[in-house]
């Protein structure tokens, strides 16, 4: 498997599981480390997809109706992301961004504007580049203004 949680992200998850409300900043502070790292590192986990969304956790208790099956699935959902266990042998199972193949080696990889793609070989990551050409070039030049 081509990447491995350091200290620094799972110092980040570990803040984001205990208030996905906190800022960069307050992030930053907890775990010393500057505000743009922690940013850049909560990008780079939204781009290899292990962080897929920012959720609020409901207290169900504050709900009357509780027979509903919506309610139902929402207590399952909240009871399933509170048991994760995060440590430096958390081994991350990538994707490729083109062919959707599993990365097995080191990615190869493709930044632009903020943003980080990421490809099994490097057969993908031209295919990528020349099909989603104008975007990156979209993205690029708005970038650089």
């Amino acid at each position: 498997m081509p990447f491995r949680l350091d200290d620094t992200d799972i110092a980040v998850l570990e803040s984001l599981l205990k208030d996905g409300r906190k800022s960069f900043r307050q992030i930053s502070r907890e775990i010393s480390v500057s505000t743009p790292t922690v940013k850049q590192r909560y990008e780079k986990l939204v781009n290899m997809g292990l962080i897929k969304a920012v959720m609020p956790v409901i207290d169900l208790g504050m709900i009357e109706n509780k027979a509903s099956e919506k309610l139902d699935q929402i207590r399952l959902n909240t009871i399933k992301h509170h048991n994760i266990k995060i440590s430096k042998d958390t081994i991350l199972k990538m994707v490729c961004d083109y062919c959707k193949g599993p990365v097995h080696d080191k990615p190869h990889m493709l930044k632009f504007a903020n943003l980080e793609r990421f490809f099994c070989c490097t057969s993908c990551k031209s295919l990528y580049k020349e099909k989603y050409k104008g975007r990156i070039d979209s993205l690029t030049s708005r970038n650089n203004f």
